[in-house]
């Protein structure tokens, strides 16, 4: 072999050897970002699934009439304005009468969720006839009893840093082994709004506030996005103006969402007085984020509809506004719809425009119309994240859970829009 030969086969020895590094360097790359989503998803997984269960303590309560001051035939005012509360102390304390200080008995309260007076009070109002009988019923624990149940707190430490203390530790310990402390679903995360009390939060308000607010986005910005794609696409003039607005329109994509959320202080709440901490300020300004990706899509979308659509349209008499409504708009709206759900995909996990505007209250109500006040399912991680309780960070994780079970449902739905819908040209 000739030195000219050696040195061709040299040469793309090593061009083989490069692009071999090249594979290998794209693999653990691959590997790098799966480790990362999968170290993701575990941590998030395993800090919020416990969230779903809720522990509860059995309990022997005397629904004592007298003490009540009601009957079974009372109206059911009367029976609503019972003193349930001091009903089931009386009973908690007189099922443990070896507890007598004062600070043991409060201690042995607080085991209890402050929830025990509201389903004393509903498990009356359901069956008047209860009165005057004895029933063993399950009540919610406190959250620090329901985080040591979990292994959430360590309990082998010293009173003074332990979430409980040495008499409900105790006391957690002897009702477990008669059986009295169990779980159950934890309903009130999906039906109650939030909470100062972790075992009693829910995300039923930020849900709702989500909804009403990406239901504002999508009734501003799908049609104007539309309107804005056809004009710019299919009727606008090219010259240096549309230009300057197209460019404009792709700079808006990546501009950073506290932007908006700022403009949406000045100007949405300042200027035109919407009010504020509302789904209604919120869609708004997640509507203005939306806006630039439903453009970007649709224009997409209808520059890939064939020429010869609009040509055999034309050729058989149709206006140009014909064309696009009856023929182009159709064939490209898939592709619109696919870019409209990303966008409301990415509005839903907004955090920053939000905030801005407000709507990062404390809010027990679940909102019915997008003009109550709400917060929003990334707004209530943040406000979860922040709180000093350390029944809250289970609740914080368990709603990160929920926020990735839409996200990927909504990418979902745009999947199966685009392999059902696209054509092929």
């Amino acid at each position: 072999m000739t030195d000219r030969n050696m040195a061709k086969a040299a040469r793309l020895k090593q061009r083989y050897a490069a692009e071999a590094r090249f594979k290998l360097y794209g693999k653990l790359a691959i590997a790098a970002a799966l480790s990362a989503v999968f170290f993701l998803l575990y941590t998030i997984f395993t800090a919020g699934y416990s969230a779903f269960w809720r522990t509860q303590i059995q309990s022997e309560v005397t629904l004592d009439a007298n003490f009540l001051k009601v009957t079974p035939q009372s109206s059911n005012e009367e029976l609503a304005r019972a003193n349930y509360l001091g009903l089931f102390r009386k009973n908690v304390v007189e099922n443990n009468p070896d507890i007598k200080s004062r600070s043991e008995r409060r201690d042995l309260i607080q085991m209890f969720s402050e929830s025990a007076e509201t389903d004393l009070r509903d498990l009356v109002l359901s069956d008047p006839s209860l009165l005057g009988t004895t029933q063993k019923l399950w009540f919610l624990a406190s959250s620090p009893v329901d985080t040591i149940v979990k292994g959430a707190a360590p309990r082998d430490i010293e009173e003074e840093r332990r979430v409980v203390s040495n008499l409900q530790l105790r006391l957690l310990d002897q009702w477990t082994a008669e059986g009295r402390v169990g779980s159950t679903f934890n309903i009130n995360f999906f039906t109650r709004g939030d909470s100062r009390n972790p075992e009693l939060a829910g995300l039923a308000g930020a849900l709702a506030g989500s909804f009403w607010a990406l239901l504002v986005c999508f009734v501003i910005s799908f049609p104007m996005g539309i309107a804005a794609a056809i004009y710019l696409e299919e009727f606008a003039p090219k010259n240096r103006i549309t230009e300057i607005i197209e460019v404009n329109i792709n700079n808006l994509a990546a501009v950073p969402s506290i932007i908006f959320g700022l403009l949406g202080l000045a100007v949405i709440l300042n200027f035109f007085g919407v009010p504020r901490s509302t789904p209604l300020a919120g869609g708004i300004v997640l509507s203005l984020m939306t806006l630039p990706t439903i453009i970007i899509a649709c224009r997409a979308a209808l520059k890939a509809v064939p020429p010869s659509i609009r040509q055999g349209a034309l050729a058989m008499g149709a206006s140009p506004m014909q064309v696009v409504l009856h023929h182009v708009l159709p064939l490209a709206l898939p592709g619109t719809l696919t870019g409209t759900i990303i966008g409301l995909a990415q509005a839903l996990g907004e955090t920053a425009p939000l905030l801005m505007i407000g709507m990062f209250a404390f809010v027990v109500d679940i909102p019915t119309s997008p003009l109550e006040s709400a917060a929003a399912l990334p707004v209530q991680v943040y406000l979860w994240a922040e709180s000093s309780e350390r029944g809250f960070v289970e609740l914080t994780a368990a709603a990160i859970m929920v926020i990735l079970v839409f996200l990927v449902l909504m990418n979902l739905l745009a999947v199966i829009f685009r392999k059902k819908f696209e054509r092929r040209w």
